[in-house]
């Protein structure tokens, strides 16, 4: 009987943080936290407790995220490697995931350019 409590109480607890997780990575890899304006049509998703967990599953920001609004950010390339501004290959990276800084993008995995 302890055993079945155990069980209805996991499955409730479960259950009410996929419910309302800090963020949701939907079908689509597209990261959302609370402030995101899709957070609540988002229906079909992965529950996540932070953003970097969620881009480390592979998931990415929306394109209106703030990381993205900056002008100039660090760009992690799919081969992971972490290009700033002063980069050969910092325009022609097309496909990446923005970091506000060198470190940010560094600590998430990334790995500095070879000089």
């Amino acid at each position: 009987m302890k055993f079945f409590v155990f069980l209805i109480s996991l499955l409730v607890t479960t259950s009410s943080f996929a419910a309302d997780p800090n963020v949701k990575k939907s079908d689509s890899g597209i990261c959302h936290d609370k402030k995101s304006a899709s957070y609540t049509q988002t229906k079909k998703f992965v529950p996540f407790e932070s953003m970097e967990e969620c881009t480390k599953s592979g998931g990415r920001a929306p394109v209106n995220a703030k990381e993205k609004e900056a002008a100039d950010p660090i760009k992690k390339s799919e081969t992971g490697i972490c290009h700033d501004k002063t980069s050969a290959s910092y325009s022609n990276t097309n496909k990446f995931t923005p970091y506000r800084s060198m470190d940010e993008c560094l600590k998430s995995g990334g790995k500095p350019i070879k000089k």
